[in-house]
């Protein structure tokens, strides 16, 4: 197996999955506000698949919407291009949410994931629906902070910009002024356009992107995810942009951590700084009081930075003191 090492320290259930289990993109928000993992099973469950002969990984991360970086952060000894049949590859079936406001979408870019919550029908539970997505390169960073959706758009038309035509022009390769719509298009048949001039999210007509950095800024979907998530999007829906490479939550009594890889202009090689960030996370997950955490745990999630949420920590279940019932 290629379960990473601090991931062998929760392993009790291993699940198998097989080529038409539905994949996990709406999951139960928690009852409690306050928590903020999500799980596919239960945090005790390990979500793993065996790779077919006509496979590489970045086929098994479309086949259960992962992005490509995720995949591969989470299976570092599995051969990207050509794993041997029936090679253990592991899923993640647990998340914890970004740290933001439970609304409309937040995309957190380092972990190349978007989060919706839509509004919860009435006496219908609150869900959240995520999709992995792609983000722009070093050089053509995606901007952070808060906007909105401004137009939404089917079979969309694409008017590349001057430096983009620039840049496609030095490399050979010349645009026209007008890409027209249809399946060749790089905005593919659907796009949503933000307040924040020149950023789209939107479709793509090169899939095996999504997951790593390669837009000029937008944010990329696989066809078949935007093409569910499109209809359920209205004009001004709230959109978060977020950069949280390390995410801190409860789900009940249980205190998890998960880990991603720094985008490139943000990493920060100091371990002992990373150590102090994740504690003041930590700490402030717990109310200012830093518990009692699993040491090896979260140095081996700082260490190997695979993305899976882990528990670092476990409150003490609270024990009812006997009762004196005096009998007249």
């Amino acid at each position: 197996m290629t379960i990473p090492p601090c991931y062998k320290l929760l392993l009790t259930v291993v699940m198998f999955v097989s080529s038409n289990t539905l994949n996990a993109t709406q999951y139960l928000l928690p009852s409690n506000p306050q928590d903020s993992l999500i799980t596919e099973f239960d945090v005790k469950t390990i979500k793993e698949v065996r790779a077919r002969d006509d496979e590489d990984l970045l086929d098994i991360a479309r086949r259960f919407d992962l992005g490509q970086n995720e995949i591969v952060y989470l299976n570092p000894k599995v051969d990207r291009w050509s794993p041997k049949k029936d090679t253990i590859v592991t899923l993640p079936s647990i998340r914890l949410l970004p740290d933001t406001q439970r609304k409309g979408i937040v995309l957190n870019l380092a972990e190349f994931r978007l989060y919706y919550y839509p509004k919860a029908a009435r006496n219908a539970p609150a869900m959240v629906i995520t999709h992995p997505i792609s983000i722009g390169r070093q050089d053509w960073n995606t901007p952070l902070g808060k906007t909105k959706i401004t137009a939404k758009k089917e079979n969309p038309t694409w008017t590349p910009p001057a430096s983009i035509k620039k840049e496609h022009l030095e490399k050979g390769d010349p645009l026209p002024d007008v890409v027209p719509a249809g399946p060749d298009n790089p905005l593919g048949l659907y796009a949503m356009r933000l307040g924040i001039p020149g950023y789209l999210i939107h479709s793509t007509n090169k899939a095996y992107g999504v997951g790593s950095r390669v837009s000029h800024g937008c944010i990329r979907m696989y066809p078949e995810d935007i093409a569910t998530l499109f209809p359920k999007i209205k004009v001004g829906n709230l959109v978060t942009i977020v950069n949280q490479e390390i995410k801190v939550g409860w789900l009940g009594n249980q205190l998890f951590i998960e880990v991603h890889r720094a985008l490139e202009e943000t990493e920060n090689n100091n371990e002992e700084s990373l150590l102090d960030q994740a504690l003041d996370l930590i700490e402030k997950a717990n109310k200012g009081v830093l518990p009692l955490i699993k040491g090896k745990i979260l140095r081996a999630a700082l260490t190997e930075k695979t993305g899976l949420a882990v528990k670092i920590f476990e409150k003490p279940a609270i024990k009812s003191e006997p009762k004196t019932v005096i009998i007249k």
